[in-house]
């Protein structure tokens, strides 16, 4: 293992450079100057969106790979770049390193870096390295474009609007449950061995999730365009009522219609945690929520991957969840705040 200081801050930046590959056209110079340069296409206009991962209220190295890390670091800033209707194109990666991690150890997180690069099509173009006093810390900054006039803003809902959800939720909320459980067994007998096998797919939604590029693509190709849109990082009920404030809306959405795996629901049951709440206040699922019109109901109520939840009421109706038995219980937003001291 070589130690940080042997190599100094250009030798790691160097080592990192030699593994990147350029190919957005826009890119017309990337890592090795004292900025990048970019060229966006005419007729676009640029989306930039920032994310800072800290160790100890983000990640937990002790059950975090350092791959997954640096693919988790890319992803959640290309899903805010998703949520805008836009497509990817840069990164910037800035990263605060403790004198405990060796070369090899950044370079691994770089490797996952490099792997959302591939994924999302997008160019690592500069940033920065830094010592710390703490912990790792990262900061990714994305830019994406989109047609001029076509980015989808949180504040074009309006009542009667379809709310629509990508995928499923409450996975990455309970894979987070898993591992703080298996780490305090660790910590208790730190001879025994974790058990997660019977958990990949929270695991996944956890440690590794996905940003849905592949949603924003399909709805191009149905032609539907969302009238506002947000990535659910805080949980759906926190992300409900941003579109609804955002908009000027209430907002109705009905237990039965939330989407959850049957691994989820699994978990859930194993840890007694009722399903709905996880749904609900879990967060970091990174699935996309987004409006659309009335009309275009016949285009996406058979997508395979896009679930219908509900719809946009008016402002004075409020948000709530739809019960069952058709009660209406008022939304709450529970996600997880960073400054909560509570």
């Amino acid at each position: 293992m070589t130690p940080l200081d042997k190599v100094g801050e250009f030798g790691l930046i160097g080592r990192i450079q030699q593994t990147v590959e350029l190919k957005q056209p826009s890119t017309i110079l990337g890592i090795g100057d004292d900025a990048a340069i970019l060229a966006p296409a005419a007729g676009q206009e640029l989306v930039i969106s920032t994310d800072l991962l800290t160790e100890g209220v983000h990640f937990d190295l002790t059950f975090c790979p350092l791959k997954h890390l640096g693919y988790k670091a890319v992803a959640v800033n290309v899903s805010d770049i998703a949520a805008m209707n836009a497509l990817p194109t840069q990164i910037v990666v800035a990263v605060s390193i403790p004198p405990r991690f060796t070369v090899e150890a950044v370079e691994e997180l770089f490797e996952g870096v490099k792997l959302a690069c591939e994924a999302y099509n997008v160019d690592l173009v500069g940033g920065d390295t830094t010592g710390s006093r703490a912990g790792l810390t990262i900061s990714v900054t994305a830019l994406g474009q989109v047609a001029a006039g076509q980015a989808v803003r949180r504040s074009g809902a309006g009542p009667n609007d379809l709310l629509c959800v990508t995928g499923d939720l409450g996975g990455a909320y309970l894979g987070l449950q898993v591992l703080e459980r298996e780490k305090q067994v660790w910590q208790a007998d730190p001879e025994s061995q974790p058990e997660l096998g019977n958990y990949p797919y929270v695991l996944q939604r956890q440690l590794r999730p996905e940003a849905r590029m592949d949603v924003i693509h399909e709805l191009r190709e149905l032609g539907v365009v969302p009238t506002s849109m947000i990535d659910v990082s805080d949980g759906l009920a926190s992300e409900v009522l941003h579109l609804c404030q955002a908009s000027g809306t209430g907002a109705r959405i009905f237990t039965e219609n939330l989407p959850i795996a049957n691994p989820t629901l699994e978990v859930a049951n194993e840890f007694n945690l009722d399903p709905i709440m996880c749904m609900l206040n879990g967060g970091e699922d990174y699935e996309l929520l987004f409006t659309v019109p009335l009309a275009d109901h016949a285009k996406l109520k058979n997508h395979p991957d896009i679930t219908i939840i509900g719809h946009m009421v008016d402002k004075s109706e409020g948000a709530n969840l739809i019960t069952k038995s058709g009660q209406p219980v008022p939304l709450k937003a529970q996600g997880f705040s960073h400054f909560d001291h509570g």
